[in-house]
């Protein structure tokens, strides 16, 4: 009885523990969260694409109603090297753009937006504006009523628009008038080209054609894609044109791309104003066809809709079975689905809109937000989750556009006075220096080079990983080490005057000893003496001198303060209890430095919790307070935080991370939501704790493969 007793205890052993090795099925997961559109909604377009290339459509499956969904979730085609700058017809100058401050004796000359003796606004607003991302282009359709007028969105009835995400491949039906339209969408996903086809009588009937139209850029702070105005500022023509395809070029100023089209029998046409149909042979009633995008015409051949269709569902199956994935399934605490919801889709969102060869803007390739610009503060939160979720490769893509900006990053740092390089905040492909009152004060991207260089070693643990990226490290870190100001009152190195901190409402030439910076500079330099000794080079001297004497993080009344500057900053009636509650980030992305007092930062985060003012904040604030929640061993607020009801923390029917009117879409917050639930599942070096950032109340069920821990 007993060995009968003992093999069914082994046998359950067994199958218990089979159970948890049991691997994730990726593909229901994924499944359960493809997006379903029954309605016209400009707040639920979706995407199409491959990380450098992205389209985005409407209810119609393409892009037939540009101009109704611009201040929704805009219809925008946009790449990676679509870029243009207005002639700089008035010779201004970016030695124009400079301002001086004396900041504790040094003279020190930033690039801002200002009125000045020495220089003028436009001066300044020109190199802000050039070069900007480029909308390169409207594909969609004219569809055409019996009474011969063209259909408006209110004619698009019985909407069933699905977004299959294993494929990445929209399906949309519709009727017009009582007749079923079908568009299948899908992106190739190594080209810069989308594919559709279209099923329905209409064709048969001639009332359906495909529309391409070519916007003029607005030099907006945001570009919609849907300025049909400015027509004698640009050309276009088609210049090749066959029954199987065509060749259109658009030529803006210095700026010239060429849109490639295969299809099956059809008519290419032009109309005025950058205006062309195509009309589909009437003796079938499906139409397929495909458009390439490309800077350059010779050697350039589209694939058409079946070749696309074909490497679009096999990459995408690639992508969702490789890296990491988690399943709460079986949870009972009802926002479980609704986490897994956004992680899904936020994985789909980064792929298509942040997983190219240069760091993102923050609205991604759907549509400009500060020009199209990326911003490199928010790097981090774009590309960290990659290596987090075992995916690394597509972070070191986008890593080597430092190799390009390394030479304008080591001029800013000797223009002010300082040695290595200081990166650049709001930039370009080349990495170009904009001016901006705010973002050539920051200081935060700094320490980032670092952190994502040292997560590639982490990964590949390799002398190469060391030999490509030691330049980058060493020169980041010399920066950080002429940087601080020496107080030799208190015989200490303080960051700042002459700076402003993650929480952007400070004064520059106020502002010093910030505790995220600090805690900041202190982990990144430490990790780049380490890259040192991994190459069997001495410490640096000069870091150490930093490090061994670096301002303490500034404490008043039991709390860590957002600046040493700034000591009544929690007061009821503080200006600085708006923006990123940046303090608690001391402890989230980084581990607790050497003097972070971890009793001290939990009762900041009390503090913060009650006293923010939480309807001004952004949407990357959440996943960080989580991963502090999680380091604080307080899952549960960890999840309060995920959910926290503000408009900033809202994610559409789409996955996109909602902010307001002006910023309909924000990819920093899609990221940091991956890379704090991966922490909330790896947890980070030397956790052993399984899953430390969900409550053990029995309503969690978390199964996880593949996440690496953070530092």
């Amino acid at each position: 009885m007993k060995s009968v007793r003992f093999i069914t205890f082994i046998t359950l052993f067994i199958s218990f523990f089979s159970g948890l090795a049991q691997k994730i099925d990726r593909k229901a997961v994924v499944g359960r969260h493809n997006v379903i559109v029954h309605q016209a909604d400009t707040l639920s377009s979706l995407t199409v694409g491959n990380g450098k290339f992205a389209f985005t459509v409407d209810a119609t499956g393409l892009q037939t109603f540009p101009e109704v969904y611009a201040k929704g979730v805009p219809l925008g085609t946009e790449s990676e090297w679509g870029w243009h700058s207005f002639p700089n017809k008035e010779n201004y100058r970016f030695e124009n753009s400079l301002k001086e401050y004396d900041l504790d004796g040094k003279k020190i000359k930033y690039s801002v937006q200002w009125h000045g003796p020495e220089i003028n606004k436009e001066s300044a607003d020109y190199f802000r504006i050039n070069q900007h991302r480029l909308q390169l282009g409207n594909i969609g359709l004219d569809i055409y009523k019996k009474d011969g007028s063209l259909i408006s969105l209110e004619d698009v009835k019985n909407i069933h628009q699905e977004l299959d995400l294993w494929k990445g491949e929209i399906s949309s039906k519709f009727t017009i008038e009582g007749v079923p339209v079908e568009v299948i969408t899908c992106a190739h996903q190594t080209k810069d080209e989308i594919a559709a086809k279209v099923t329905s009588p209409l064709i048969q009937e001639g009332r359906l054609e495909l529309r391409i139209r070519f916007p003029y850029p607005t030099g907006a702070f945001a570009d919609f894609g849907s300025n049909y105005k400015n027509n004698e500022k640009h050309q276009s023509a088609i210049i090749q044109n066959q029954k199987n395809g065509a060749v259109f070029k658009h030529v803006l100023d210095t700026t010239t791309y060429y849109l490639t089209g295969k299809w099956s029998d059809a008519i290419a046409k032009k109309k005025p104003s950058h205006y062309y149909t195509i009309l589909p042979d009437k003796r079938s009633n499906t139409f397929q066809f495909s458009f390439l995008f490309s800077p350059k015409i010779k050697n350039v051949q589209a694939d058409g809709f079946a070749k696309t269709e074909a490497n679009s569902q096999k990459l995408w199956n690639t992508f969702w079975q490789s890296g990491a994935a988690v399943d709460f399934a079986g949870s009972t605490d009802k926002r479980a689905f609704e986490l897994e919801r956004r992680v899904v889709l936020s994985q789909y969102l980064e792929k298509v809109q942040c997983a190219g060869n240069f760091p993102p803007q923050e609205t991604g390739l759907t549509y400009n937000s500060w020009y199209g610009k990326p911003h490199m503060e928010m790097f981090w939160w774009h590309a960290a989750h990659y290596a987090f979720w075992n995916r690394t490769d597509l972070l070191e893509k986008s890593m080597n556009w430092y190799f390009t900006a390394y030479k304008g990053a080591k001029d800013i740092a000797k223009r002010q006075g300082f040695k290595g390089v200081r990166w650049q905040k709001m930039t370009d492909n080349e990495g170009r220096e904009s001016p901006s009152s705010v973002g050539a004060l920051l200081i935060w991207q700094q320490p980032h080079l670092i952190y994502l260089a040292e997560l590639i070693y982490r990964d590949k643990k390799s002398m190469d990983v060391l030999n490509k990226y030691k330049e980058l490290v060493f020169a980041t870190a010399d920066f950080m080490a002429s940087f601080p100001t020496f107080d030799a009152q208190n015989n200490r190195y303080n960051l700042g005057k002459g700076m402003i901190p993650a929480q952007e409402c400070f004064n520059a030439v106020d502002t010093f000893n910030p505790t995220y910076e600090l805690a900041y500079w202190d982990w990144a330099l430490n990790i780049a003496q380490q890259w040192r000794l991994r190459l069997g080079l001495p410490r640096k001297k000069e870091w150490d001198l930093v490090l061994n004497k670096l301002a303490r993080l500034p404490q008043k009344n039991g709390v860590y303060l957002a600046a040493e500057s700034v000591p009544d900053c929690y007061s009821p009636d503080s200006k600085y209890l708006t923006d990123h509650p940046a303090v608690l980030a001391a402890l989230s992305t980084i581990p607790p430095s050497h003097q972070l007092d971890t009793a001290v930062m939990h009762t900041t985060f009390n503090l913060v919790k009650k006293a923010w003012h939480w309807e001004h904040t952004w949407g990357w604030d959440f996943p960080m307070v989580a991963m502090t929640a999680t380091r604080l061993n307080v899952p549960e607020e960890a999840i309060d935080a995920l959910f926290k009801n503000v408009e900033t923390n809202t994610y559409l029917q789409n996955g996109h991370n909602y902010q307001d009117k002006r910023l309909t879409i924000y990819l920093p917050g899609n990221g940091g939501l991956l890379a704090a639930v991966a922490m909330m599942c790896a947890g980070w070096d030397g956790k052993k704790t399984e899953n430390p950032g969900f409550p053990k109340n029995g309503e969690w069920k978390v199964r996880w493969e593949g996440f690496k821990p953070m530092p």
